[in-house]
């Protein structure tokens, strides 16, 4: 994944050039291949790439747009050629995701996240209207933070900046945590009190006004339990859940670079590998190679002989005709 990173001061304050540099070195190991950063008075962006697409080479980050609008984008967008066919007269010949996404807000506006397919986070800053609108993917694959106050807002997709260079100390938040033990931590919390997360199909507008600052969290989309699927057979469902889950596998495997896929040896995981091995087979994805990550634990061997699936990867890598790589925790 990329990492970006942005402060806004309000009153116009610049942002400390130390503080600059501690936040771009945290970012920096998880954009290995660019750097880009975009300043105004009060406001700096920072941009770590991490190119995984032939298009992201190109990309410069953080994009500008024709109105001004300064935006960071890190994902994946995989319904490009839709989004290409209707903006065709405001992108270049090959765009890249960020400038689809730039050329569609353009476009309509906060009504463009609805229309944006795929794993992401993005950020915008717009110089017209004095705001911050963070937005999230659908299910909320990717991370974006937020902290701010009557003076400042700051965020980023690592929780590290906005913890490490606060300047203060955070409460720790107690039902995340209790929600983390139980397996089942909230989207819509983070670790800290006074971090927050931009929840899954949702974005985040800010706005300094006379009175503090005006936070408005809005749903952009959400399930509609009205549409249902009717088939005749118990055949047909499962032709159709096959056709999903190989244009959600194929849509990962846009990659100009080798892709990893961990291997459990369980029922998910192994579905997934064997139908990308299915896509590439057939000539249907960008990525080289697939290659298979496995963890287990052989320990209890002698008391569970039957929780240690390496028997299962093997299976499955011996269907592949190559081992992966395996970690004995």
């Amino acid at each position: 994944m990329s990492a970006q990173f942005g402060k806004w001061n309000f009153d116009g304050r610049p942002v400390l050039p130390e503080y600059l540099e501690k936040v771009g070195a945290t970012l920096a190991p998880y954009g290995p291949d660019s750097s880009g950063s975009y300043s105004k008075p009060g406001l700096t962006m920072l941009y770590r790439g991490f190119h995984t697409t032939k298009e992201s080479h190109l990309e410069k980050q953080p994009y500008i747009s024709p109105s001004g609008a300064a935006l960071s984008w890190d994902g994946r967008l995989d319904n490009r050629r839709d989004l290409i066919a209707k903006l065709y007269r405001s992108v270049s010949p090959n765009p890249t995701d960020v400038e689809i996404v730039a050329a569609a807000y353009e476009k309509w506006g906060e009504g463009c996240l609805a229309n944006l397919v795929g794993d992401w986070a993005l950020s915008i800053w717009s110089p017209a209207d004095r705001s911050l609108l963070l937005a999230k993917d659908p299910i909320g694959a990717k991370h974006l933070y937020y902290s701010f106050d009557n003076q400042q807002v700051a965020w980023s997709t690592l929780l590290d900046p906005l913890v490490l260079f606060a300047g203060k100390t955070f409460e720790i938040c107690q039902e995340y945590v209790a929600g983390w033990f139980a397996f089942n931590a909230s989207a819509y919390l983070t670790p800290y009190v006074g971090i927050h997360t931009v929840p899954p199909s949702s974005s985040v507008r800010l706005r300094p006004g006379k009175h503090g600052v005006n936070h408005i969290v809005s749903k952009y989309w959400d399930f509609d339990p009205s549409k249902k699927i009717r088939y005749r057979t118990d055949v047909e469902f499962a032709q159709h859940f096959r056709a999903l889950l190989a244009a959600a596998v194929r849509r990962r495997l846009r990659s100009d670079r080798p892709v990893l896929a961990e291997l459990s040896g369980g029922l998910d995981s192994s579905s997934i590998v064997c139908t990308a091995d299915t896509v590439l087979a057939r000539g249907e994805a960008e990525c080289p190679r697939l290659d298979t990550i496995s963890w287990y634990d052989d320990s209890y061997d002698h008391l569970e002989p039957q929780s240690n699936e390496l028997h299962w990867i093997a299976k499955v890598e011996e269907k592949r005709g190559r081992a992966g790589c395996h970690i004995n925790l």
